[in-house]
């Protein structure tokens, strides 16, 4: 009997979960005990000590279970002999299990039920195993998402600090003009530009602006009173401020941010520099101090 057991039924494959416990099916129990009368032979037993066999016990499937069930023991080796039934299948559990083998009171049923006791618990330990695993893995994916969040982010902030310098090779005219077109529409009020050698160049950029725009410059032959007057009759944005200040050029944004220009804007493009937009608040809020006093003493 132990032999037929081991070689042709393997009795892990006819525990199923239903309800989220483990059961094994009242045929197959029927045939593993060698019940005579089949199924008959369990239901009697179980009737007759009915009080030993509460739901958590035993319980019939539901239609809906059995549908389920039946599509699951399509690969067991004993499907064959379930044969027609008219009433759907009860199952038992562990415990219901072992209550049935002391009802029955056969040697072969006190036998088989031992058998059947450590197919529970190695099924136990293989769904156990299998959910640390589950576990684990969901575990690793989760600090794999992370990681790469966490990279993401990183490249995000390279990516930011990469634009906040750009830096253009000789003969990049119009790609250094575009940048600092772009930088100069970002201003929603106003624009102040400081450049040392500001010529009428700048005007031709600043006339699409629809903000205030005010230069800084030191040397006045370039940019002339004549050259201001005759924009301001078209345009109404400009106003010029000459002072020797500074060396280095800047444009500051709404009073919030500020860039430095390594080349005066009329002579972007002419050899290597590079357009940084300053990320440091203090000097940053040292330079548009700077700016604004210079402004108020020119008034």
């Amino acid at each position: 009997m132990n032999d037929i057991i081991e070689k042709d039924i393997k009795i892990e494959n006819l525990i199923y979960e239903v309800r989220g416990k483990q059961v094994m099916l009242d045929s197959d129990l029927a045939l593993l005990y060698k019940c005579i009368n089949g199924t008959k032979t369990i239901n009697l037993a179980v009737k007759r000590h009915i009080n030993r066999f509460p739901e958590r016990f035993v319980f019939q499937l539901t239609d809906n279970e059995y549908r389920n069930l039946r599509f699951q023991i399509e690969t067991s080796s004993i499907v064959s002999e379930y044969g027609g039934r008219r009433y759907n299948p009860y199952v038992f559990t562990e415990q219901g299990v072992a209550m049935l083998a002391t009802v029955l009171r056969t040697e072969i049923a006190e036998q088989v039920s031992i058998r059947i006791m450590d197919a529970f618990v190695a099924m136990r330990h293989y769904i156990g195993n299998n959910e640390y695993r589950l576990l684990n893995v969901e575990s690793k994916i989760i600090e794999h998402d992370n990681n790469i969040k966490l990279l993401q982010a990183s490249l995000d902030k390279l990516g930011e600090k990469r634009k906040e310098t750009e830096i253009y090779f000789n003969g990049q005219i119009f790609d250094a003009y575009s940048k600092i077109q772009e930088i100069f529409k970002s201003a929603k009020k106003k624009l102040i530009i400081i450049d040392a050698y500001a010529d009428n160049t700048i005007l031709d950029i600043i006339k699409r602006l629809e903000v205030e725009v005010i230069v800084i410059t030191k040397v006045d032959n370039l940019l002339t009173n004549q050259d201001i007057i005759k924009y301001n009759k078209q345009y109404h944005n400009l106003k010029v401020v000459f002072d020797s200040t500074f060396h280095d050029r800047y444009f500051i944004i709404d009073n919030k941010i500020t860039y430095h220009c390594g080349a005066s804007i009329n002579r972007i493009g002419y050899k290597t520099f590079s357009i940084t937009k300053i990320s440091d608040e203090d000097i940053c809020q040292t330079l548009i101090n700077k700016a604004n006093l210079i402004l108020k003493n020119k008034e």
